[in-house]
This record gives C-alpha cells, sequence and structure tokens, in this order.
C-alpha cells in the first residue's frame, strides 16, 4: 500500500510540474477560459484538479499553433528577424567613419610592407669596406 502512495504522489508531481511549465510557456493569447495568471494559481494551489481542468479548458487547442509545425512557437520564420528595434544593415559605402578607417589601416599597411622591404634590402647588401 505504501508503495501506491508513493506512485501517486509521484505522478501528481509529475503532472503538477508539467502543467506548470506548459501554463508559463503558453502565450498569454493562447490561454483559453481564464487568464494565465489564475490558471497558474489554481494548478499551484488545488494541484490534482486544477492540472486536469488546465489540461481540459485552459491549454490551447493543437491546432491552433502558428503554421501547425510540430513544436510550441516554431512560426517557421527566423524569430531574430521580427524583433522590434532590430539593428538594420546597413550599406558600408555609405558609412563615411568606416571607409575612412578602412583607408587608415591600408595605408598604415602599405607603410609598414614598404619599410620591412627596405629592411630586407639593406640587410642583403654587403657592408662597406
Amino acid at each position: 500500500m505504501l508503495y501506491l502512495d508513493g506512485v501517486a504522489g509521484l505522478v501528481e508531481l509529475v503532472l503538477l510540474v508539467y502543467c506548470v511549465l506548459d501554463a508559463i510557456t503558453t502565450p498569454e493569447h493562447q490561454v483559453r477560459n481564464l487568464p494565465k495568471l489564475l490558471w497558474l494559481v489554481l494548478i499551484i494551489f488545488v494541484p490534482i484538479v486544477g492540472s486536469v481542468a488546465w489540461l481540459v479548458g485552459g491549454r490551447p487547442v493543437a491546432g491552433s499553433r502558428p503554421g501547425g509545425l510540430p513544436y510550441k512557437g516554431n512560426t517557421g520564420r527566423f524569430p531574430e528577424y521580427d524583433r522590434p528595434g532590430r539593428a538594420v544593415a546597413q550599406n558600408p559605402d555609405d558609412d563615411e567613419a568606416f571607409l575612412r578607417t578602412l583607408r587608415e589601416r591600408a595605408e598604415d599597411q602599405r607603410k609598414r610592407a614598404a619599410e620591412q622591404a627596405r629592411r630586407l634590402r639593406e640587410d642583403e647588401q654587403p657592408p662597406p669596406v
């Protein structure tokens, strides 16, 4: 009998954790019948009844996921491109400061290469007698 009590407690705990995580990760606009916060309170304070009620009456309908794709939140698009305030890529030809730094780096590299070539030529010449 003690074994059955342990199994029942474990099933209740797993159901509670699953329903709480499912309720938290479900978007507010997809929750049915009650506000999301009220569902969470119901699930936590009345575990068995709240969890079963969530599974029956609060969860989004299976076909209501966007695009009908297999996992939650997948819209079939890349969400990082939909964020408001996302920095838009700029044309580097229009950025004068960027072009100036490129020119300065190129000129600095040319000077260093010329200096290095001059040193090599000096090192190859035999010393004067």
